[in-house]
Parts: structure tokens; C-alpha cells; sequence
């Protein structure tokens, strides 16, 4: 029998939670998936036995087509011995197997780098350092991780000297190139030059040293950087200190932080929560600047900081204040240049280069449609040293930053010859829609929102509304009859039960308001008073309305228990569409390398010319906010007349609607979905005004619409979100009954942030 996962330490809402997520469907975050065909016997046959020993000859005979015939060039191992697991300490090598594995979804997520975890049961470096040795001829890089000092130097240092692959130990470097980057950009915002800087640093594990170091390599002077750790200074005569410690030893009659910090430019800290107090603060440099990295909880918090030196330039490891000092701004690319130019190694020359790439980012201009898509006009300043961990930018920059460098400094052994077109396929590698989700999901922590969720006495409704709030998304408004909500959140172990606000028709201040409002909109359509105050108390989708009608809440999501036509029904006895307008559904399907929308997949059964064209402009509306251009295809069985039918008017009325109104984007139709989506297809028809495969497609009817939308999530490989409601006056969004947390809490936050309207 397995082991009780919800008892003993994780008992918590969101330990339970946490163990859920990885423990649902297939357990652990990854997976392998072949990435040629295997339907048929000379699929297979291609892929073993026979065919297989044609690559195996080639290597054999030249081992530089390893990179050609294999996965190789393109996978990075993540490897840990267990010892200095995130903030937790030694807890052996199994236990950091879910941090691997969430490593390696990092690599894939922003850099298409391909990654497998590796696990080495020893903290003996030599036996460490001769397991991964050994296992070069398999991987293209190798990302050591957790690994505790003072063993990850000779780890890390050995197996660079040994392997003639990247090397990298995050933990260090990483963290050295981000935070390097913030301090060139808060330098040029302060009008400091580095050279003239002097900097003291708290901590003196990996990650500090290894700050020290670029940061050093950079320009900032050895003697004015001070190094503490916890008995103080590094200075020269301190006999207690070790090899990579001394070598960071300076004359300076500092015995304190507090006195190290006299006059000082810059604070560095690697260290622990509250090392920095506010009164030393008062006593560095004008416009000082700080970066407090200790995770979860900095050396000081920035508005303590704010407090004593309104000056200051702040940077911390955390997402919820600004300029954030995140690992994940600089591995993935890293890897992603060393890899594609095959580097030997990763040297200083690239580590400066993806300092400088990242810190020359921040100072753009964000495009427009990256800001259009992202809700957030950033603009470099005090508060943004650092880009934005989700700027889609980073892949192509950082990456193409790294690669020159390889092959400038000698360890590339693959030469590009054209580098705009290198930077054209990296900015091609990665769908950008994922990107834009996260920043709807920070877009929500930044406006949080009350957000009504009708169906709170349903385990699944109640846990996304938990992870709602506890995420920071906003508040949830809970709908149920109160009891019965209390003792749902009591099974679940939520500590701070009051702090939910639940709302019960039977017992709600609101109700005479709501019997008033509604028998005033429905009183002509056949309803008496006592109609409508029986809704108001026994439909909880009608009730859960009107407090967003009311304006005691500001969005609504429901559907959990009710089919999604008689939710809409209930739903639009309250809420109507937005003036002049219509709502209608979108399915949005996410691949490897495509986003499509499908519309309208829930609401009109047969649009007319003028609702096609409708949906064809709104459908458009949220592609951008999604950062996709859009190309509209409105399909149909025929394309462009052939085969005739009668049923093909609509929708040729429609493109002519769009024709007149001009509306900023391609569209294209009638055609079939080949002839909108493949470009074998595409090619039989030049003239088309499509200029590649058509991301919207506008369907002809509902029957079609939905049946397409449910076959494709059923049978296709691609994720998808939705249906996502479109065109309400209020924020609102109805999700399938067989919708899970994850789902209901995606369009929980989309109906808060405004991702769709």
C-alpha cells in the first residue's frame, strides 16, 4: 500500500496541494517523447534495427556527427548530489530529485533545451566528480545544482578541467550574471562607473563568491570590495578562512558588516533574512544600492530600506517587488548559445557577455506589442534594472550574446556564419503564448481583483479559489451555503477560515437589492416578484451574478455544475452582453510551435454575416493581447467556391463586411482548414491574403465550432485553454464540468486580469 502522503509534515492546504500537482496524472514534471515518427514497421526499422547502424558508423567514423544524428547537441543533464537542496539543506540525493526535475522544465520551457535529471548518491567530490565525467559522451552540457560549498568548487572546477563540455554550477554562476547585470544597470541610473564603486558583500558561499568574482571581472577593483561572513570581514591575517575565501582577502580595519558598510556604493548580499539592518543602511553612500538576494525572506525587506534612504535602488531574489534577481533570466539561454555553437565551455568571456546582454535588454524600449500583450509598460528606471523573467526578447539576446562570445573566445566548434538569421530562428523556437500567460498571472497580482465563484461548495471550485488568494491573484468571493462552505475549508485544512468572505442567499444583506434589480430587468419578460426573489434565492449562478451586477465583485466564474449552455442562460438572465456587441466562446490550442483560436465554439448556433465578422475582429483582439499577430481564416467545407453549396453566403458577406471596415489584420476566406493551415495547401492558392497559416479560425456554425474544438482536445496533442467567454459587460468566464483546479483557477485569473473580454 503507498504511503499517506496527507499526513505528517505537508499537512498544510498548500503542501497538499503541491504533493497533488506533482503526483497527478503521470508523476513528476517530465517525460520522454519520441520526436520522429513510430506508426509504422519501417518507422521502426529506420529507428533500431537495421537502420540505426548507419548513424552509429557515422559517429564512429567522425564524432562530430554525434551532433547530427542525435539527440545530444541539444540535452543537458541537471545533476545534485542532495546537498544543499533550495533553502533546506542536505537531504540527500532522492529527495532533490523534484527540484531536478523542475530544473529540467525550466530548460525546456524557456530555451527549447532538452534536459534529464541525474541523481548521484555520494558527497564524496571524487566519487561525484568521476560518475559525471564518465557520462560526457551523452550529454551536450551539464548543469550541476544544490551541491554544497566548499565541495561544488572542486566539483565544478575538476569536471571543467575534465570534460570537454559546458559546465556550469548555477547555484554560482547564475546567480552571478543576473545579479552583475542589475549592478551595471544600477550603476547607470546612479551615473556610477564600476571602476569607482566599492562594495561589500554578505555571504560567502558559492553563489557570493561567484558574485564576487564577475562582478570583479567586470571592473569593480579587488581592494574595494569587502567580503563578509559570519565572523565578519575577509581581511588579510584572518587565519580562519579557506582557499576560495582568502582569495577575496583585503587590508581593511573593518571588523564589522556595520562598519564595512561606511560609505559604501553597493551592498551584495548572499547571506540570511535581517542581516541588514536599517540604521547601517543610513550610514553607505548617496543613492546607495542594494541587493538583497537571501530567499524567501532578504537581508532587508525594500520598504524598511525605502524607509531610512529613499534613494536607494533595491533588488531582491523575490517576483513580488520590483527587479527580481531570477536564475531563470540567464541559464537556459547560456546553455542554449554554448550548445548551438557546440562550446567546449562556458568561460568568463560568455558569462560577461550574457551579463551585459541581459543588462543592455532592460534598457530598450519594450516594443509595443510585447507591452500590449503583457499589460505592462515597463520603462528602465530605479524599479526596472532587470528584464522581466517572461520577456520573450531574453532567447534571442542572451543567447545569440553567448554563442558570439563562444566563438570569439575559441571554445565554439561550430561556426555561425549568419547571425540574423540565428537570432531569427531562436526568436521562431519558442511559442510565445505560454510567456504571455505568466504575465496575465503577474498582471493579476499586480491588480488584484474580487473574483465571485459561484460553485464554492465543489471541492474543485473551492481549492482554485484557495490557490487564488494564497497565489496573490486576488480575493475570492465564495458562493454556498455557508456551512457547508465552512466545513469544506476545514477539510482542507485552511488555517485562516474567517478570512473568507462567503456569501449565502439565504442569509445576504444584498438580497433586497438583488430581488429589486432583477424583477425590474425581467418584469416585462413574464416574471413576477416572486420569480425572481425565488432565483435570486435558490440559483446560485443567478445570485452569484448579481453581486457583480451589484458591484460586489468585480468577476464571476461557474459552470462546474450545470452544462455550459444552461450556465450561460442563468448567467445572461443578470449579466448581458457589452452594448452593440455579442459573446461568444474561444477555444485557444497551444502546441510546440503554434497557438490557434477557435471561435465562436459556445454560444451562436448559426452567426449571420455580420456576427462572423464580429467574432472575426474580437477573436483578433484577444490573439494580440496573446501576443500573436493574428491572420484570420473563416472556414468552411468549400474553398473559395469549390465545391458550390448554398451555406457559403455568410461567410462570404462577412469577408466582405471586414473588407470594408478595414481591421488591422489578414483574414481570409471562405477555405478549408488545409487550405488555411497547411502550406502545401496554402501554395495551390497565391493569391490568398493570408501570409502564413491562419492562427484565428472563425467557424461557420456551432455544431462544427464545438465538435471540432472537443474532437481536437480529445484526440489532438495540444493543450488547451478554454472555452474562454468572450463579449460579456462583466468579466466572466464558464468552465466545463469537467474542468479540474488548474483549469478553473487559468480562467479564474484571465477573468481578473482582463486576458479576455
Amino acid at each position: 500500500m503507498a504511503d499517506d502522503t496527507t499526513t505528517g509534515p505537508n499537512t498544510s492546504f498548500e503542501a497538499r496541494e503541491a504533493l497533488l500537482y506533482h503526483e497527478t496524472g503521470r508523476p513528476g514534471k517530465i517525460e520522454i517523447i519520441a520526436s520522429k515518427p513510430m506508426a509504422t514497421q519501417r518507422d521502426l526499422s529506420l529507428a533500431y534495427s537495421p537502420g540505426v547502424a548507419s548513424p552509429v558508423q557515422a559517429i564512429a567514423d567522425d564524432p562530430a556527427n554525434a551532433a547530427k544524428y542525435t539527440a545530444r547537441s541539444n540535452l543537458v543533464a541537471v545533476i545534485s548530489n542532495g546537498t544543499a537542496i533550495l533553502g533546506m539543506g542536505n537531504l540527500g540525493a532522492l529527495a532533490s530529485k523534484p527540484v531536478m526535475e523542475g530544473k529540467a522544465v525550466l530548460f525546456k520551457r524557456f530555451a527549447d533545451v532538452d534536459s534529464i535529471d541525474l541523481e548521484v548518491d555520494t558527497e564524496d567530490p571524487e566519487k561525484f566528480i568521476e560518475a559525471v565525467a564518465l557520462l560526457e559522451p551523452s550529454f551536450g552540457g551539464i548543469n550541476l545544482e544544490d551541491i554544497a560549498a566548499p565541495e561544488c568548487f572542486i566539483i565544478e572546477q575538476a569536471l571543467r578541467e575534465r570534460m570537454n563540455i559546458p559546465v556550469m554550477h548555477d547555484d554560482q554562476h547564475g546567480t552571478a550574471i543576473i545579479a552583475a547585470a542589475g549592478l551595471i544597470n544600477a550603476c547607470h541610473v546612479t551615473g556610477r562607473s564600476l571602476k569607482d564603486c566599492r562594495m561589500v558583500v554578505n555571504g560567502a558561499g558559492a553563489s557570493a563568491l561567484a558574485c564576487t568574482a564577475l562582478i570583479k571581472a567586470l571592473g569593480i577593483p579587488h581592494d574595494q570590495v569587502i567580503v563578509c561572513d559570519r565572523s565578519g570581514p575577509i581581511h588579510k591575517g584572518r587565519d580562519d578562512v579557506d582557499q576560495w575565501k582568502s582569495a577575496h582577502a583585503v587590508e581593511t580595519d573593518a571588523r564589522s558588516l556595520e562598519e564595512a558598510l561606511e560609505g559604501a556604493d553597493i551592498f551584495l548580499g548572499l547571506s540570511a533574512a535581517g542581516a541588514l539592518k536599517p540604521e547601517w543602511v543610513t550610514k553607505m553612500a548617496d543613492k546607495p544600492i542594494i541587493f538583497a538576494m537571501a530567499n524567501p525572506v532578504p537581508e532587508i525587506m525594500p520598504e524598511d530600506a525605502k524607509a531610512v534612504r529613499p534613494d536607494a535602488i533595491i533588488a531582491t531574489g523575490r517576483s513580488d517587488y520590483p527587479n527580481q534577481v531570477n536564475n531563470v533570466l540567464g541559464f537556459p539561454f547560456i546553455f542554449r548559445g554554448a550548445l548551438d555553437v557546440r562550446a567546449t565551455a562556458i568561460n568568463e568571456e560568455m558569462k560577461i557577455a550574457a551579463a551585459e546582454a541581459i543588462a543592455a535588454l532592460a534598457r530598450e524600449r519594450v516594443p509595443e506589442e510585447v507591452a500590449a500583450a503583457y499589460g505592462v509598460a515597463h520603462q528602465f528606471g530605479e524599479d526596472y534594472i532587470i528584464p522581466a523573467p517572461f520577456d520573450p526578447r531574453l532567447m534571442e539576446v542572451v543567447s545569440s550574446a553567448v554563442a558570439e562570445a563562444a566563438m570569439k573566445s575559441g571554445v565554439a566548434q561550430f561556426q555561425i556564419e549568419d547571425m540574423d538569421a540565428y537570432r531569427l530562428a531562436l526568436k521562431s523556437r519558442l511559442n510565445p503564448t505560454t510567456s504571455v500567460l505568466t504575465r496575465v498571472y503577474e498582471d493579476a497580482k499586480a491588480n488584484p481583483k474580487r473574483v465571485v465563484f459561484a460553485e464554492a461548495e465543489e471541492d474543485v471550485a473551492l481549492r482554485a479559489a484557495i490557490q487564488f488568494r494564497d497565489f496573490g491573484y486576488g480575493t475570492p468571493i465564495l458562493v454556498g451555503r455557508t456551512a457547508g462552505v465552512r466545513k469544506k475549508l476545514e477539510e482542507l485544512q485552511v488555517d485562516d477560515i474567517d478570512s473568507f468572505e462567503i456569501q449565502n442567499s439565504a442569509d445576504s444583506e444584498h438580497v433586497p437589492a438583488m430581488v429589486e434589480f432583477l424583477y425590474e430587468r425581467l418584469q416585462r419578460r413574464g416574471y413576477t416578484e416572486r420569480d425572481v426573489r425565488r432565483m435570486v434565492n435558490q440559483d446560485r449562478n443567478v445570485f452569484a451574478s448579481l453581486l457583480v451586477a451589484l458591484g460586489h465583485g468585480d468577476a464571476l466564474i461557474s459552470g462546474l455544475t450545470r452544462t455550459y449552455a444552461q450556465t450561460a442562460r442563468e448567467i445572461g438572465r443578470v449579466l448581458d452582453p457589452k452594448p452593440g456587441g455579442l459573446s461568444f466562446g474561444i477555444h485557444m490550442m497551444i502546441g510546440k510551435n503554434h497557438t490557434t483560436f477557435l471561435a465562436d465554439t459556445t454560444i451562436n448556433e448559426r452567426p449571420t454575416s455580420a456576427d462572423l465578422a464580429h467574432i472575426a475582429c474580437e477573436a483578433a483582439e484577444v490573439a494580440r493581447r496573446m501576443g500573436h499577430e493574428p491572420r484570420v481564416a473563416f472556414l468552411s467545407y468549400s474553398t473559395f467556391g469549390n465545391p458550390p453549396g448554398k451555406w457559403l453566403e455568410n461567410i462570404r458577406d462577412a469577408v466582405h463586411i471586414l473588407d470594408e471596415k478595414q481591421p488591422g489584420f489578414e483574414y481570409e476566406g471562405e477555405m478549408a482548414p488545409d487550405a488555411a493551415l497547411n502550406p502545401k495547401v496554402m501554395a495551390l492558392y497565391p493569391f490568398s491574403r493570408l501570409s502564413g497559416p491562419a492562427n484565428v479560425l472563425v467557424m461557420p456554425g456551432l455544431q462544427s465550432a464545438n465538435l471540432s474544438a472537443k474532437l481536437l482536445r480529445e484526440l489532438g496533442g495540444d493543450a488547451t485553454i478554454g472555452p474562454m467567454l468572450v463579449g460579456m459587460e462583466k468579466p466572466v468566464q464558464i468552465v466545463p464540468v469537467t474542468a479540474n483546479v488548474p483549469d478553473v483557477l487559468t480562467l479564474a485569473v484571465l477573468a481578473a486580469a482582463g486576458g479576455v473580454e
